[in-house]
């Protein structure tokens, strides 16, 4: 079955038909479930993180009209799984995503000491520069780890290289932000 386009499943969730929760299962299911599977591990609780995406999303349109679609579904899913991921591991460690998320520490400011929304978005124009300066390459490692969760392991396998040099470039790239971040002065 040939899945619809993004503005036919927009006016979907529009209409308030149940077909546009399908529909977006149907081109997103995949991307989102990666993502939630990414950050919690398990395939059960990644799968329940979708299902709330698609009740998330059906909450918000009406009125929300997004631009891009997949990225719209992949913040829902990727804050929904952090937000599990947090409540699950609230009393106890656990080394996937409390390093995913300790690596950025240095470099990022913690939300919660980002007391307005003004800055909040000042933050995020300006890693949006960043990454629109890097070579393609060093984007989408960048990316693909701190958005999408992959490990490393699976980075460097992609990209045929070993475990060490794939953590090493990403460290340099945590460097470049860091510095790029205070050149703007952004305190960390």
């Amino acid at each position: 079955m040939q899945s619809i386009d993004d503005s036919q499943i927009i006016t979907l969730y529009h209409q308030r038909n149940e077909q546009a929760i399908a529909e977006s299962s149907r081109k997103y299911g995949g991307l989102c479930h990666r993502i939630a599977h990414n950050i919690l591990s398990s395939y059960e609780d990644a799968k329940e993180c979708v299902n709330d995406t698609w009740f998330a999303a059906w909450q918000r349109m009406p009125p929300d009209r997004p631009l891009a679609l997949g990225a719209f579904f992949g913040r829902i899913t990727r804050n929904i799984s952090i937000s599990r991921w947090r409540a699950d591991h609230a009393k106890k460690r656990c080394r996937g995503m409390e390093i995913l998320l300790s690596e950025l520490d240095d470099c990022v400011p913690d939300s919660t000491n980002v007391e307005q929304a003004i800055e909040q978005m000042e933050l995020a124009r300006l890693l949006d520069a960043w990454l629109d300066a890097l070579p393609e390459r060093d984007c989408v490692w960048f990316v693909r780890r701190y958005w999408y969760g992959d490990t490393v392991k699976a980075l460097a396998k992609e990209y045929g290289c070993t475990q060490n040099q794939m953590a090493q470039q990403m460290l340099r790239l945590r460097k470049k932000l860091k510095a790029y971040l205070e050149q703007e002065g952004v305190t960390l």
